[in-house]
């Protein structure tokens, strides 16, 4: 199903356990790089201790996420300069489809799709910035400047035109949103009623005791949630903690990494390792 939505859910205390912002910064790369390979679709961070005012933490993972997901020829006209970037050099690349290299108008081609921002308007229409040395003219369009859109050239003449475009319309892989949830857990299952909601834990059931009651779900659902703890405490305290039970909260509570040898797992490691397998066994 091409139109199936995958969001993953993490906890904003996936960097409170890392003093600095280098090793904050890094450890949310391998969560955006992850997600990139494995194509998800929004990534959304939720506030996971009632007992802190979670702000700052939620802001960072999202502005490092976002950062990561925004083309590098667009960075520096998106992102001011800050101190909670001061480490971006170190997030590695996503490379995916609209994350091009070429940045000579001549290598365009017709009908291929850029992130863009717009520039200035003009009596024909919208310029913006493609990621070549000369803007794009959106024709007979006049579009809010410095807004990030998504374009489909047209022409690539003397003057290379563009179309506003929908990144559905480019048949692959074009990036995740970044949400910044301010309801707990509970209330964020409850308020997005997502079609199918899988939750990771250490107490779940093993994944491959429950593969063939979530693939005949899967195959059903236009958008999946895949949750995941902190390493500290994982999905079954946290929603203990609102009053709830896990199970009666989610489709299915599965245990993907059964018989694990270290006493925690990492919020990074359980998100590489859950989506390698449902890669292998569902499709999105």
């Amino acid at each position: 199903m091409r139109d199936r939505k995958v969001s993953i859910a993490i906890p904003a205390s996936v960097v409170s356990d890392t003093p600095h912002l280098r090793e904050k910064t890094s450890k949310i790369g391998l969560i955006g790089r992850t997600a990139a390979i494995f194509r998800i679709n929004e990534i959304i961070i939720y506030p996971d201790n009632p007992r802190t005012d979670q702000a700052a933490e939620m802001n960072l993972i999202a502005l490092l996420l976002s950062y990561m997901e925004t083309p590098q020829y667009l960075r520096k006209k998106l992102f001011k300069l800050q101190p909670n970037l001061q480490y971006a050099g170190i997030l590695p690349p996503l490379r995916t489809p609209h994350h091009p290299l070429n940045n000579k108008a001549k290598n365009l081609t017709s009908g291929e799709y850029r992130e863009g921002i717009t520039l200035s308007r003009t009596s024909e229409g919208t310029l913006a910035d493609i990621g070549v040395e000369q803007p794009a003219l959106i024709a007979n369009r006049q579009i809010p400047l410095n807004k990030r859109v998504t374009l489909k050239v047209m022409n690539v003449s003397k003057q290379v035109e563009a179309e506003l475009s929908n990144p559905a319309e480019t048949q692959t892989y074009w990036g995740y949103a970044v949400a910044v949830d301010k309801h707990d857990f509970v209330e964020l299952v409850k308020t997005r009623k997502f079609d199918l909601t899988i939750a990771t834990s250490k107490y779940g059931t093993p994944f491959t005791d429950m593969v063939h009651k979530i693939a005949e779900k899967w195959e059903e659902a236009k958008t999946v949630l895949v949750a995941f703890g902190a390493p500290a405490k994982g999905l079954h305290e946290i929603v203990r903690q609102q009053g709830f039970d896990l199970e009666h909260l989610v489709d299915y509570a599965v245990n993907t990494i059964p018989a694990q040898g270290t006493e925690t797992v990492r919020t990074e490691e359980a998100v590489a390792v859950t989506l390698a397998i449902l890669n292998v066994h569902f499709h999105w």
